[in-house]
């Protein structure tokens, strides 16, 4: 069974930066042939999809609340997907999830990707 282990959360201020990071728990998981996504969910809210990753080489996807602020990338010779996420807000705060499957279109709804993640909180406060 596969894992994805987020890391990288923690409390920021506002108009700080965070780097999360999304590794794969066994070896055998090669990152390049899956599409990786960011969710988060916020207390009392739904899933909210952040950005995704396509595989091999398939460009990536935002959503409108993060464009501009937050980037996906992913560097596959460490099995590893980056959201670096800059300028955040009190809005962002949730926990953040990564999530994979092998389909190769960049989709946003949560049932479409089969492998999940524990989650890392993200808060921002002053």
């Amino acid at each position: 069974q596969v894992q994805l282990v987020e890391s990288g959360g923690g409390l920021v201020q506002p108009g700080g930066s965070l780097r999360l990071a999304c590794a794969a728990s066994t070896r055998t998981f090669t990152f390049s042939s899956y599409t990786i996504a960011w969710f988060r969910r916020a207390p009392g809210k739904e899933y909210e999809f952040v950005a995704s990753s396509g595989r091999s080489g398939g460009g990536t996807y935002s959503a409108d609340s993060v464009k501009g602020r937050f980037t996906i990338s992913r560097d596959n010779a460490k099995n590893t997907v980056y959201l670096h996420m800059n300028s955040l807000k009190p809005d962002d705060t949730a926990v953040y999830y990564c999530a994979a499957d092998l389909a190769s279109g960049l989709y946003t709804a949560t049932n479409r990707y089969r492998y999940w993640g524990q989650g890392t909180q993200v808060t921002v406060s002053s």
